[in-house]
Formats: structure tokens, C-alpha cells, sequence
């Protein structure tokens, strides 16, 4: 009996061992991760349906869009995270050209280390945006210094360097203007870093939205300073 369940598990091992591996003998080849999600589903939207009839950005509805997002992708729609969502348009009223989705998973300002999710729409741009020192939660921390990793989509991360951007800014974004042009351009799978502290810098989604995993010695809302004055404005609730 005792040598029957060994040989069963030689030959479940084996079997495990084959199913995994990527090699020509095997039969079944490694998963490709990258086809998770249901692309049947529409990721176009139309901005008009983010406002109410009074022109107030609809939150709600903006959430919506990112689970939507989300289910495309295959990106886990963990329980309760339509409520942990941060959404903003940032005061613009064009959400689908300038705006943000968060969830801050951690932020500890005590021992310096952050992770945080970030979701744009399809050609969504993040605002134009550097960080300085500043207090969270009572606790003086130092200026965000950040790195992202793009976990679906793609994104063109913008900041210091020479001009190679291919990219069109909306006229809602500061009347259409940066002051940095340098794009990384990122595809799933990819990580690319701030190049300096203090620097500046923003991003715009690819074709099918960005979702992104952020990783910073922390986050402070306030030392948070946005290249447009109304954007900044909205931002900090003034």
C-alpha cells in the first residue's frame, strides 16, 4: 500500500512537472497570462455619461467604467473594492481625457513604503504632476520617489529627458501643455522609475487603458503639486 501512494505521487509529480513546463517535448505548454480577461466586453466610452444634468462628475458611474475595465483585463475584482476606489476627472469635465483611478492598498508613512493601484481608460492621461516633502497623517515624510509596473494595457510614462513624445495632450490639461516630453513607453509586464526626486512627470494610457502598480517610499496628498493650477486646485478639495 505504502509503495502504491509513492508511486502515485512520483507520477502526480511528474505530471504537475510536464503541465508547467514550456519545453517542446511537453503537451501542454505554460499558460499565457496575458489572454486572461473577457476582451468581448466594450472598453469605449462616451464622456457625456460620466456628468449629470447639472455637468457634477458622476463617481459612481466613473467606478463602473474601471470594473468594467477591470473585467477586460482579468484584473481580480476583489470584494469591496468599488467602495476602496479613488476616482477623479479632476475638475475638467472631460473624465475620458484627464483622470484617475486609485486604490491605495498600503501607506506607510512611519516606515516609508507604499503600494498603490492605478487605472486609466483607454488614451486617459494622469495630469502633469511632481512631488515635494510634505506631512501625512501627522508624520513629516520626504518627497514621493516611485516606480511603476504596468499589469495590463500599456502606458506612455512622460517626464525628464529628450523629446520623443508621439502622444497629443487635451486641451484640457493646462490648455493643452507640459513641460515634459520624454516617453517611456510601457507594455504589460514593464516597469519604469522616476528619474529624479522632484522631477516632473505624467502618463497617458494605450488603447486598452492602463493598469498600473505603483511602489513608493510614500505618499503625502499634499506635497502633490499639479502643473495645472485648476487641476491642482480640484485636487487638494480648494
Amino acid at each position: 500500500m505504502k509503495k502504491t501512494l509513492i508511486s502515485t505521487a512520483i507520477a502526480l509529480t511528474a505530471a504537475i512537472t510536464l503541465s508547467s513546463c514550456n519545453c517542446k517535448e511537453c503537451p501542454t505548454p505554460a499558460r499565457d497570462y496575458t489572454n486572461v480577461g473577457d476582451k468581448s466586453i466594450s472598453i469605449k466610452f462616451n464622456n457625456a455619461d460620466f456628468y449629470d444634468a447639472d455637468g457634477t462628475f458622476n463617481v459612481a458611474k466613473g467606478k463602473e467604467a474601471v470594473i468594467t475595465m477591470m473585467k477586460y483585463h482579468g484584473y481580480p475584482v476583489y470584494d469591496g473594492i468599488r467602495k476602496d476606489l479613488w476616482v477623479s476627472d479632476y475638475g475638467t469635465g472631460k473624465y475620458t481625457e484627464v483622470g484617475l483611478a486609485a486604490r491605495m492598498w498600503c501607506n506607510n508613512v512611519e516606515e516609508k513604503y507604499m503600494l498603490m493601484d492605478l487605472f486609466m481608460l483607454p488614451n486617459q492621461m494622469l495630469p502633469e504632476h511632481w512631488h515635494v516633502a510634505g506631512v501625512q497623517s501627522g508624520v513629516k515624510v520626504p518627497a514621493k520617489n516611485e516606480g511603476w509596473l504596468i499589469r495590463y494595457g500599456s502606458s506612455h510614462v512622460m517626464g525628464e529627458g529628450p523629446n520623443n513624445m508621439t502622444v497629443k495632450v487635451p486641451m484640457s490639461h493646462n490648455g493643452g501643455k507640459v513641460t515634459v516630453f520624454h516617453d517611456t513607453f510601457c507594455k504589460a509586464g514593464e516597469f519604469a522609475k522616476l528619474n529624479a526626486t522632484l522631477a516632473h512627470h505624467w502618463q497617458m494610457a494605450g488603447p486598452e487603458g492602463a493598469i498600473i502598480t505603483e511602489t513608493a517610499n510614500c505618499h503625502c496628498d499634499k506635497g502633490v503639486h499639479h502643473l495645472d493650477k485648476g487641476i491642482h486646485k480640484n485636487f487638494l478639495g480648494e
